[in-house]
């Protein structure tokens, strides 16, 4: 497959044909929302897409976001991962201030081609693309994609547990590894978000009728449930990682 991967540009008319793969409650956190509203106008050239020259169709997409950050990443980034460093952003963005790394907020693959390959091809890009616009440090808080088959299990435990080569037993950080980066820190909170116990049964199909830990499809942690209060909350653990490019 030979592939076009350019930032999206006017073609945004092809993101339907990355529709899908993530669980509808992944779909409610409102940070996301925020950068989603305004990635086109203020971070044009840091959305990046994939299409199949053969066929016109888009096969994955890369979203990162120029931030500015004082600290040295290697030494550890914030608790609150992927919702701080898009507020992060775009507080610099409203202020003029200069940013000073990116950070990877997703890599999604058109469904029927997962497990292809194409989500390291896509972070290649993604490096690629920060390094040309002069940054020497892409970070991600990533998203364990094996975590929700041990949802009890600390996050803690899970980001640094590694097979017998060395390699992280998670298959998305060990694609970052491959690719040169280091595992840092968690995120212990790195998305939060809330809902009614209705709404809850609405995005998952589940009861969410007693108070207590709720174990939900695709989570990657119990999501906390209150009757009384009527509301559950879900707090997602990330792990940041660092590339020095």
């Amino acid at each position: 497959m030979q592939l076009d991967i350019a930032p999206i540009g006017d073609r945004l008319d092809l993101y339907d044909e990355l529709a899908g793969g993530w669980p509808e409650f992944m779909t409610k956190d409102p940070t996301g929302g925020l950068y989603y509203r305004y990635s086109d106008q203020f971070w044009p050239t840091f959305s990046l897409l994939a299409v199949d020259k053969e066929t016109g169709r888009a096969v994955a997409k890369a979203h990162s976001v120029p931030f500015a950050y004082d600290g040295d990443p290697a030494e550890g980034l914030p608790e609150g991962g992927w919702d701080w460093v898009i507020r992060q952003a775009l507080h610099d963005h409203l202020s003029g201030t200069k940013p000073t790394m990116v950070s990877a907020l997703e890599i999604n693959i058109r469904p029927d081609l997962r497990g292809s390959g194409l989500s390291g091809l896509m972070l290649a890009a993604m490096r690629d693309n920060a390094a040309e616009h002069g940054f020497t440090d892409l970070v991600a808080p990533v998203r364990p994609s094996g975590k929700h088959a041990q949802i009890r299990q600390p996050i803690d435990v899970y980001a640094h547990a590694t097979r017998d080569d060395g390699l992280p037993v998670d298959p998305w950080l060990r694609v970052h590894v491959r690719a040169g980066a280091k595992i840092v820190n968690v995120a212990h909170y790195s998305m939060t978000y809330a809902g009614t116990l209705e709404q809850w049964r609405s995005w998952t199909g589940l009861a969410f009728d007693a108070t207590g830990p709720v174990e939900v499809p695709g989570a990657l942690s119990p999501i906390h449930c209150d009757v009384e209060q009527d509301h559950a909350v879900y707090v997602e653990p990330n792990v940041w990682v660092h590339h020095r490019i």
